[in-house]
């Protein structure tokens, strides 16, 4: 989908406007909040964009803004209105991590570290459908499929023709040496990992259990930057119940650093290839 429909990118950027617009005010959330008889959280929402805006909304805080002119005030109505429009993912019901995939759907890039299983872009269906079903043994069979049509399409930002997403990844040694489903599934795994790490936008790298301590031990996460300058950059840690995003420069600049400790660390890629290809061979025995 492209940038300037996909509705999660909108609402990041009218919240970043939004936001702008209160700061050159001198206006504090909870001000703002106070004046428009809402909650501060709303606000704060409104403008890191993890909430819809309504056309009413952008009214109300232009009015409280003071902006007057009148081309600003219909471009951020404009932005406010494209941004309730609906993404490709909504037509699979409720995701869990929606926000992401709208995210992801418009990264020009992503750097993922994952400590324990295959990221989610180069799973075959297999060893997705095996993994959704363990990870959430009470979910039932039509949401596991659900899930996995939904991993399927988003890997379709590896293999378009026109732009494909540049994908940097670097695994823990555990993440080769998991058994999810069985041992042919996961030669079927890592024979399509070799294969991908060959695409000329695929960089797979891996840290074997040898270099023990690293700075990836506390865990996944992913770096997304977008093509546009306007976009920040987003770090993103998946949890249980609820997703972290990390947009404040200071806190992506701290794991830009500490995945550059991780490249640094892991074998080179062709090392990596070469890892894994051994590996395989281990689960054909």
């Amino acid at each position: 989908m492209a940038s300037n429909v996909n509705p999660t990118v909108r609402r990041r950027r009218l919240g970043q406007e939004l936001r702008r617009l209160r700061e050159l005010k001198g206006m504090t959330a909870e001000e703002v909040a106070e004046r428009l008889l809402v909650s501060q959280s709303k606000i704060s929402r409104l403008e890191n964009g993890r909430r819809s805006i309504s056309q009413r909304d952008v009214r109300d805080l232009c009015g409280v803004y003071e902006v007057e002119d009148h081309r600003i005030v219909d471009s951020l109505m404009q932005m406010a209105k494209d941004s309730r429009q609906q993404g490709w993912w909504h037509s699979f019901g409720d995701i869990p991590y929606s926000v992401y995939i709208g995210l992801e759907t418009d990264a020009a890039s992503l750097r993922v570290y994952d400590p324990q299983v295959v990221p989610g872009l180069l799973q075959t269906r297999q060893y997705a459908e095996a993994l959704i079903t363990g990870a959430l043994p009470e979910t039932a069979a039509t949401d596991v499929e659900k899930r996995v049509q939904v991993r399927l399409r988003r890997q379709e930002r590896i293999t378009a023709p026109d732009n494909p997403l540049r994908l940097w990844t670097v695994m823990d040694e555990a993440a080769l040496r998991r058994v999810v489903g069985n041992r042919s599934l996961m030669r079927d795994q890592l024979e399509q990992l070799v294969e991908q790490s060959q695409l000329p936008h695929v960089t797979v790298q891996v840290i074997p259990f040898e270099m023990g301590a690293h700075p990836g031990l506390n865990g996944q996460y992913a770096i997304l930057e977008f093509p546009d300058a306007a976009d920040s950059s987003v770090v993103y840690i998946e949890g249980v119940t609820s997703d972290l995003y990390l947009e404040k420069a200071n806190d992506v600049q701290k794991y830009s650093v500490m995945y550059e400790h991780l490249r640094a660390q892991a074998l080179n890629p062709d090392q990596s290839r070469q890892f894994i290809a051994d590996i395989a061979k281990e689960y054909a025995r």
